[in-house]
């Protein structure tokens, strides 16, 4: 070969290169017979080509691969993040965006409208069958909620209990009416863990509005529950103004609450509690009070709600325990006090809850120097009834202390004697209500008479609250109840005052 040839060879491997290294890897350069220097070059140029193809296909393979892998990761993220895993049902944040594109879609026309419920005692449910049994009492729950709705509609289960359904295209009365089959579907007794359980929810409708945003829609059905469940079981509840005016005010309240706490604003006045054979001071009921600086002195129905809504019930009650038992041990310094004097402290089943309950009444016992049978802790019957095995392990604590257990409010719930003999209670408090009509009702006298019975068959004490004059207090003593409270004898008193009374050697009260 000439000169030439090679300058031109040179010039086609130059070309190729520039070829390949635009990224064309399929390109080869040609090799010529004379199998020369260039051409080595050449070949190994090919090779390495060829090479970088293969490797560069592979690689495409691979990233295709990923790349489907990562859209089906993809896809199964949304799907875990849309579904609820137990139910099969939409999630809240599915909701939360079936929601906002249902009033963005709306319009002007007819607005959606939002269902939320929040199953009755679904605790007692998992504290006494287990978990197991919770779940399969949800997952029908769903199934059955899915059938009443019907078609066209998002279920979903938000947390725990608590399911909603979204209805886009219904007027006032159709949601209305899907809101109470709702809650009908769920009357039908479930079988889980062996029982047959018997549901009900609390409702709350928000109904749409033009111009109502999304997170309102669900901020307000939500309020609207909570009213319901705060009303009782199986309530349902369409949202009002007041409504959120109320979520409003409990807002500052429990923030003004908190500072209450922080500022000392808390305060405990004393009811006696009378022996109703003898006429003597047998005991007192500590009742807490918040004076606000504003308002001034306010009772517990006008503040304790919002507490439990913000988690401050615990707080409380710690509170309460620690003043009404450090009192107490001041009392009792006094010689003159009866050796049985007791101070009665109602607690909150959030109070019943707490694992450490038992140690810290042991410890305020310790510290004071005050002897457990001079404190009675009131537990009200419903919240024995619905307070499952952590109740009753706690109140049984309390009792090994030595501390009396009262079971308050008896008579509202459907305690029978054999249960009551199971429990380690000392005393029953009649309810107030009760006692209408004792004096002038003979039916209702024979009522009472048979709820004293009850007690009594059951080896417990009776205490009667709510007695407003002397005839009801001698019909009670002549029925057998052994105590008494209530404003025949006296309101309940500052600490004060009540010191002064229980100073009083005669005992008088009224």
């Amino acid at each position: 070969m000439t000169g030439r040839d090679d300058d031109r060879r040179l010039e086609e491997l130059v070309d190729g290169i520039v070829v390949l290294s635009s990224g064309d890897l399929s390109n080869r350069l040609p090799v010529s017979p004379a199998r020369d220097g260039i051409d080595a070059v050449t070949t190994g140029i090919n090779l390495l080509a060829e090479e970088l193809q293969s490797m560069y296909e592979d690689l495409e393979v691979r990233v295709a691969e990923r790349t489907a892998l990562l859209e089906a990761a993809k896809a199964e993220l949304r799907r875990v993040i849309n579904t609820d895993e137990l139910t099969g049902l939409a999630s809240r944040s599915l909701l939360q965006e079936k929601v906002a594109e249902a009033v963005a879609g709306a319009g002007t026309g007819r607005q959606p409208a939002l269902i939320l419920m929040d199953l009755d005692s679904f605790r007692l449910i998992n504290d006494s069958l287990g978990h197991a049994a919770g779940d399969a009492v949800l997952r029908e729950t769903a199934l059955r909620l899915s059938a009443a709705a019907g078609p066209g509609h998002l279920i979903a289960r938000l947390s725990g209990d608590e399911f909603a359904v979204l209805v886009a295209d219904q007027d006032t009365e159709s949601v209305l009416q899907t809101a109470a089959r709702l809650g009908e579907s769920l009357k039908d007794r479930i079988v889980a863990g062996g029982v047959a359980v018997a549901l009900t929810a609390g409702t709350g409708v928000r109904l749409g509005e033009p111009g109502l945003r999304s997170e309102e829609l669900i901020r307000d059905a939500d309020i609207a529950m909570h009213e319901a469940k705060k009303r009782g079981r199986d309530t349902l509840l369409v949202f009002s103004a007041a409504m959120h005016e109320a979520a409003i005010q409990r807002v500052h309240q429990v923030a003004e609450l908190r500072t209450a706490l922080a500022m000392d604003q808390l305060e405990l006045e004393y009811q006696p509690i009378m022996d109703l054979r003898t006429g003597a001071i047998a005991g007192t009921e500590a009742l807490i009070r918040w004076r606000h600086p504003a308002l001034g002195l306010l009772g517990p129905d006008t503040f304790l709600d919002a507490a439990d809504e913000a988690g401050l019930t615990v707080e409380i009650g710690h509170w309460v325990l620690r003043n009404a038992i450090a009192q107490t041990g001041r009392w009792k310094s006094d010689p003159g006090l009866p050796a049985d004097f007791s101070t009665h402290i109602n607690l909150s089943p959030a109070d019943l809850h707490h694992v450490d309950l038992a140690p810290y009444v042991e410890g305020l016992l310790a510290q004071h120097g005050v002897e457990p049978h001079h404190i009675s802790i009131e537990i009200t019957e419903t919240a024995i009834m619905r307070g499952g095995p952590e109740v009753a392990a706690t109140m049984q604590s309390l009792n090994d202390l030595g501390v009396r257990i009262e079971i308050d409010d008896f008579g509202t719930g459907y305690s029978s004697i054999s249960y009551l003999r199971t429990l380690p209670a000392a005393q029953a408090k009649i309810d107030k209500s009760l006692l209408d009509g004792l004096t002038t009702d003979r039916q209702q006298e024979t009522f009472v008479a048979a709820i004293l019975q009850l007690i009594h068959s059951a080896g417990l004490g009776a205490v009667a609250e709510g007695i407003e004059d002397r005839e009801q207090a001698n019909r009670l003593r002549q029925l057998n109840c052994e105590f008494g409270q209530g404003y025949f004898f006296s309101r309940p008193l500052p600490v004060a005052a009540m010191t002064d009374l229980l100073a009083r050697r005669d005992g008088a009260v009224a």
